[in-house]
């Protein structure tokens, strides 16, 4: 069963999974419905914000619970950089949780630091409403 079929729900499970480690195709997905223009853009957005922003979180809490048990030297070079990211820019530095590869890192980092949950998930859902807002206004 392809995603795209389940309509929203479909377009909530894989912006959820896009936002985890594991690779989606959520743009997609919401630029297949917008032009299907058989659900609201706005509620389109709305949804697939919505999942991005809790798989992002996921990972943020993922961070969180490595934090505990792993010294920081054990990280990859990857999750490295990630920090140095962090600790210089804050929360802030989650606005640009969206972007592929980086994103990851960043929500990952930001649990690790222990960075306000708050502010990490109003920063990781702003980035992630206006990338969804630019992509499905690319196809209306």
């Amino acid at each position: 069963m392809q995603l795209e079929s389940l309509g929203p729900l479909g377009l909530f499970i894989s912006a959820f999974i896009s936002s985890t480690v594991a690779p989606g195709g959520s743009e997609a997905i919401l630029a297949y419905l917008v032009n299907s223009q058989q659900h609201s853009v706005s509620q389109l957005v709305a949804i697939a914000s919505v999942g991005n922003t809790l798989g992002a979180m996921t990972t943020w809490w993922l961070g969180l619970w490595a934090a505990k048990k792993y010294p920081a030297e054990a990280l990859a070079k990857q999750h490295q950089k990630s920090l140095d990211t962090m600790r210089r820019w804050g929360s802030w530095a989650l606005l640009f949780s969206w972007l592929p590869l980086v994103g990851d890192g960043l929500c990952f980092a930001g649990g690790w630091l222990r960075l306000s949950i708050l502010s990490s998930l109003l920063a990781i859902f702003l980035g992630k409403v206006l990338r969804y807002i630019a992509v499905a206004y690319a196809f209306v």
